[in-house]
């Protein structure tokens, strides 16, 4: 790990310690990873359904840029409607499940507290889950850093 890299890490920390800031980066980085695994889990199963995302478009009633940018564009933010008309349109539909008990104490918790004994720890954690969910293909959507 570089100084530069450290001190960034070590700036997040500090800046972790401020509830609002740390609630708003929790969300941010829950949001980022779980669009990211959605969209991308629902761009395999286009391509496994041997859809154009012009034919998902019209399947859809949708214009096929804004398909089109939504598998391609790291930056997009679909509506639910969105995501459960594309889900359904390749035979699958959108459900919760809980978060493991490790993931509560790590998200869940500090999220509704506002803070975490161990800053630096969260910060590790959420980038964790964030590359975690990254699929490594160069045309695939990947996260924005929060920062």
């Amino acid at each position: 790990m570089t100084a530069t890299s450290s001190a960034f890490w070590d700036d997040l920390a500090e800046d972790l310690r401020d509830p609002e800031f740390l609630r708003a980066y929790i969300v941010e980085s829950i949001r980022l990873a779980t669009v990211d695994s959605v969209i991308n889990a629902l761009d395999d199963a286009r391509e496994a359904a041997g859809l154009s995302k012009a034919a998902l478009a019209r399947a859809i009633g949708a214009n096929p840029d804004a398909i089109r940018r939504l598998f391609t564009n790291g930056s997009t933010n679909p509506t639910v409607r969105t995501v459960a008309e594309i889900a359904a349109a390749l035979g699958m539909r959108l459900t919760l499940e809980p978060l493991p008990a490790a993931e509560r104490e790590q998200i869940t918790d500090p999220l509704v507290q506002g803070e975490h004994a161990d800053t630096a720890a969260l910060a590790r954690h959420l980038q964790a889950m964030r590359r975690q969910r990254t699929q490594p293909k160069p045309r695939r959507r990947t996260i924005a850093r929060a920062a």
